[in-house]
């Protein structure tokens, strides 16, 4: 079923529909040789919405969403990012709308963390700065991970700056350069196996 989903979205995309395809992160795995031979190598514009991406607890050990971004990464103009909550969820889905390329959106099982920050806009491969400290730590997050890395914040007794990556492909990197000179300690909050 994953294999014809992916390869009959690919079909409409060449055609010029835009085509959303839902599966769970897991069984995302099932369609690996169609991704990248149907949709990537073209560079058609699918967006893959990737549900239950992540730990989700009792769904059982074959449905845990934890390989996705590790084999979405290596495939040719795969471009990946994640919502940290539902406002973001919404700018998420419209940047996959107006992408012109493949698009994977992975976002957890479940309602989101509610989360204080301002949501903004997507933009390609441009993290967030939420939080901004004279600390020597940064705590980064990606998709649910950014309600974690403000959880442990809120743990420590002296404040820690956040980062949402928003995007592992791709990365940010005129932003985790600037920051590699600010902050010695980076911690990493996502729900993978890269």
């Amino acid at each position: 079923a994953e294999q014809h989903a992916i390869t009959s979205m690919a079909a409409m995309a060449k055609e010029g529909f835009k085509p959303f395809i839902t599966i769970y992160s897991t069984f995302l795995q099932r369609g690996f040789d169609q991704i990248i031979h149907d949709v990537c190598l073209m560079d058609l514009p699918v967006v893959f919405a990737i549900d239950r991406a992540g730990i989700v607890g009792n769904d059982g050990e074959t449905h845990q969403g934890v390989f996705d971004i590790s084999f979405l990464r290596l495939i040719p103009n795969m471009i990946l990012c994640a919502p940290r909550d539902s406002k973001t969820l919404e700018y998420a889905i419209e940047y996959g709308y107006e992408c012109k390329g493949p698009c994977a959106i992975r976002y957890p099982r479940g309602a989101f963390e509610s989360i204080e920050y301002e949501a903004s806009k997507f933009e390609l491969g441009k993290a967030e700065l939420l939080k901004e400290t004279k600390s020597d730590k940064l705590l980064i997050g990606y998709g649910a991970g950014v309600s974690r890395a403000i959880a442990t914040e809120k743990l420590h007794t002296e404040e820690l700056s956040i980062l949402d990556l928003r995007f592992v492909k791709p990365l940010d990197e005129n932003i985790l350069k600037k920051l590699s000179t600010q902050y010695k300690k980076w911690f990493v909050f996502s729900d993978s196996s890269y």
